[in-house]
């Protein structure tokens, strides 16, 4: 049986994108209570040679984004990468979601046997859809999606393995 493109892959973008909002607005509440300026987040590192958070919740967007459009054969919207709030991260998540929620199921159907290329600093790859979505674009969104979710956690914002996972339903 073949795979369903789709339920493989919007679903559950849109899952760990829904927590990531919750996880931002804790972020916010946990800066609030504790009086400081919620901005400082957005440079949070755990080295120093890793990208900050901002660049963590950008990348997850554009993992989520581009791993769709590219199954879908359509084109995804474009982003300036200029958020300097955690206001305008939960917009880019949201405006995330209504991407991808636009692109109807139909246009994934098939994917998993199209090549897809795939645009690389070394010059691109062709990759087949099924080997794409399982093995480069969820595993790259969740790399992003896991470091923030760190990020997060390190800076001291309450979330557990529940906020992670969301609820089982």
């Amino acid at each position: 049986m073949a795979i369903s493109m789709y339920s493989a892959s919007v679903p559950v973008f849109n899952r760990a994108l829904g927590n990531l909002l919750n996880w931002l607005d804790k972020a916010e509440a946990y800066a609030q209570a504790k009086k400081f300026d919620p901005s400082v987040y957005l440079s949070a590192r755990l080295a120093p040679d890793m990208l900050p958070f901002t660049k963590q919740i950008q990348i997850a967007c554009d993992a989520a984004k581009f791993g769709v459009a590219r199954l879908a054969g359509v084109d995804a919207p474009k982003n300036e990468d200029n958020e300097t709030s955690l206001a305008e991260l939960r917009e880019r998540v949201r405006k995330t979601l209504d991407f991808i929620n636009s692109v109807p199921a139909g246009k994934l159907d098939g994917s998993d046997t199209r090549d897809l290329v795939l645009p690389r600093r070394d010059g691109p790859v062709t990759l087949n859809g099924e080997f794409f979505l399982k093995h480069y674009a969820l595993p790259n969104f969740f790399f992003h999606v896991t470091t923030a979710y760190a990020l997060l956690r390190h800076n001291g914002v309450d979330l557990g393995k529940s906020d992670y996972l969301g609820p089982l339903k």
